[in-house]
């Protein structure tokens, strides 16, 4: 039997081959994910140069406005009008929610998946490098690069979207660092769910053997996570903060959830049904009680012993969430890569 019909044997049975050298394998990584690693450096590349250019002048008017005294003058009003009307299309962060799921789906999936589909497998165990080996070589090598690239344009990210939640000079911030579409591209949130996503497509890869699919169930893992993550769990890392005075939260905090009571109970939730308003409003402005503010029916509501609270979490815990979500899915990502491995190591050829 040839090299690539010889079933390749466990890595206890690879001992007896002399073991290749690290850096031959990453020169052999590197020669077959080259295009993908390229295509990578190539999108972020661009992506620099865009928010580069952007980022400056958005900085300078930021700046500008920040500095503009009196606040209140037309011409300090009209600089943070023109403030807010830049780069609207990049401004909530969803457009680059994409980027770590594409490193993941187009880089991570393909790792094993494509040897795995073609067979080209049973080769290169066969070469002295023994598959655990193999496997840990190309994942490590694959994970390294792609999350040191993802921190370096993380720390873009950060810089770039600085004006939109910055002091609160004429209003500012216009949105609070937590917020989903922005908390996750900053600090270290965009290279931890680079890697996440890369491990997620390595282990697809490893279960499915094939590319396409493999992709496909990555960017649907991948989703899922992340849609779990901003609904779900981020606002839970810290026990969110409780008061019933509207005017001491802060402008740049999460606001988590508003409800009123009664008596101590709960009455509804953040708007009142139109029997209360009908009952103790007289002519509310907001017919069914779906319309308009609480500052339409807020001060009537208050005077017949309701009582507005507010879930919050505040800016200040935008570090400490950042170190619990990127600790967590810095676990999750060395526990799929470790279950890629051991996969790897289990799989008969």
């Amino acid at each position: 039997m040839g090299a690539l019909t010889t079933p390749a044997r466990p890595d206890s049975g690879d001992t007896s081959l002399r073991p290749m050298p690290w850096r031959r394998m990453a020169g052999v990584t590197w020669r077959q994910h080259r295009i993908a690693l390229v295509a990578v450096a190539v999108l972020l590349g661009a992506l620099t140069v865009y928010l580069w250019i952007a980022g400056l002048s958005l900085n300078h008017a930021y700046a500008a406005a920040v500095a503009c005294q009196p606040a209140s003058s037309a011409a300090c009003q009209g600089l943070d009008a023109a403030l807010d009307g830049r780069d609207n299309f990049l401004s909530n962060g969803f457009v680059l929610q994409v980027l770590p799921a594409a490193i993941g789906a187009f880089v991570g999936a393909p790792v094993l998946a494509r040897e795995l589909e073609t067979g080209t497998f049973r080769y290169a165990w066969t070469q002295g490098f023994g598959r655990r080996r193999w496997a840990v070589g190309k994942l490590a090598l694959l994970a390294v690069a792609a999350s040191a690239a993802a921190g370096a344009f993380g720390a873009l990210l950060s810089w770039y979207y600085g004006p939109f939640v910055g002091d609160q000079s004429l209003g500012l911030p216009r949105t609070t660092p937590l917020t989903p579409g922005l908390f996750d591209l900053r600090g270290i949130g965009f290279p931890a769910w680079t890697l996440a996503a890369f491990a997620i497509g390595a282990l697809a890869g490893m279960l499915i053997r094939r590319v396409v699919p493999a992709i496909v169930a990555t960017l649907v893992v991948y989703t899922g996570l992340a849609f779990a993550a901003a609904g779900f769990l981020r606002q839970h890392y810290l026990t969110p903060l409780l008061t019933s005075n509207g005017n001491s939260v802060p402008g740049n905090a999460w606001v988590i959830s508003q409800w009123w009571a009664k008596d101590g109970r709960f009455a509804f939730g953040s708007y009142p049904p139109s029997s209360i308003l009908n009952q103790f409003c007289a002519a509310p402005s907001t017919g069914a009680g779906k319309g308009g503010s609480p500052g339409d029916w807020g001060p009537c509501l208050m005077q017949h012993g309701y009582t507005q609270w507010t879930s919050y979490q505040p800016a200040s815990r935008f570090w400490p969430f950042q170190w619990i979500e990127g600790g967590w899915l810095f676990a999750l990502s060395v526990l799929l890569i470790a279950a890629t491995v051991w996969l790897v190591q289990r799989r008969a050829a």
